[in-house]
C-alpha cells in the first residue's frame, strides 16, 4: 500500500479522534491594524506552530486556498479534486514583526525542493506555495526566493511558486491549533511522517516544533 495513503488514513483517524476532544475557540479576529500572509506548507497543523512563536504574530488560522469549489470540506480536499491546498493564514502587526521575517520562517519549515507533495503526504493538495495579498508582498516574496536560491545550504532547485492570493477558506475547528489541543498526536504524526528529519537534513535544524 502506497505510504501516502498510509499517511492520509492515519491523519485522517487522527482528526475524526481530535473530534471527540474539548474543542478550542477559533483563534482571535485579527486586529485592526494587521496584515494578513498566507501560506501552504504541507500539513496545516504542522505550520501554525512555528508563526504562533512570532512575536507580532496575532493569531494563525489553517485552511484551504487555490482552488475552484466553494466552501471546500476537509475531505474534499484531502481526496485531491477541489484544486486546493492546505494553507496557514497569518494575522500579524507589521510593527512588531515584519512580511521578510514570516517568509523565514515559512522557508525553514518546509521543502522547497519537492512539487506537490511535503514529507509524507503526497498530492497537490500539499504543495508549498506563497500566496501574496499585495504587490509589496510580491516582491518581497519575489525577492526572498531569488536571494535564498543563491545561499541555500542544499543543492536542489526550489521548487515552491508565489502566487497572487484566491479566496481563503477556514478549515474546520478540529483542525484549529491542533498541535496545542492533541500535542502527543500531533508529536506522533510529525515523526511518522519524516517531517523533522528532513527539515534537519536541509536546514540543519527542525525548527517547527
Amino acid at each position: 500500500m502506497p505510504r501516502s495513503f498510509l499517511a492520509h488514513v492515519a491523519r485522517a483517524a487522527l482528526a475524526a479522534i481530535a473530534l471527540l476532544s474539548p474543542m478550542s475557540a477559533f483563534a482571535q479576529a485579527p486586529a485592526a491594524k494587521s496584515a494578513v500572509a498566507t501560506f501552504a506548507g504541507g500539513c496545516f497543523w504542522c505550520m501554525e506552530a512555528p508563526f504562533d512563536k512570532l512575536p507580532g504574530v496575532i493569531s494563525t488560522t489553517s485552511g484551504y486556498m487555490g482552488g475552484k469549489k466553494r466552501y471546500p470540506t476537509y475531505e474534499e480536499v484531502s481526496a485531491g479534486w477541489t484544486g486546493h491546498t492546505e494553507v496557514v493564514q497569518v494575522a500579524y502587526d507589521p510593527a512588531k514583526v515584519s512580511y521578510e521575517k514570516l517568509l523565514e520562517v515559512f522557508w525553514r519549515n518546509v521543502d522547497p525542493t519537492v512539487k506537490d507533495r511535503q514529507f509524507c503526504d503526497v498530492g497537490s493538495q500539499y504543495r508549498t506555495t506563497i500566496f501574496v495579498h499585495d504587490d509589496a508582498q510580491l516582491m518581497a516574496a519575489e525577492a526572498s526566493k531569488a536571494a535564498l536560491q543563491k545561499t541555500k545550504p542544499f543543492k536542489e532547485a526550489i521548487v515552491t511558486p508565489v502566487e497572487l492570493a484566491g479566496e481563503f477558506w477556514a478549515a474546520e475547528d478540529y483542525h484549529q491549533d491542533y498541535y496545542v489541543k492533541n500535542p502527543v498526536r500531533y508529536a506522533y504524526y510529525r515523526t511518522g511522517c519524516g517531517r523533522d528529519a528532513r527539515l534537519k537534513q536541509l536546514w540543519g535544524a527542525a525548527e517547527g516544533k
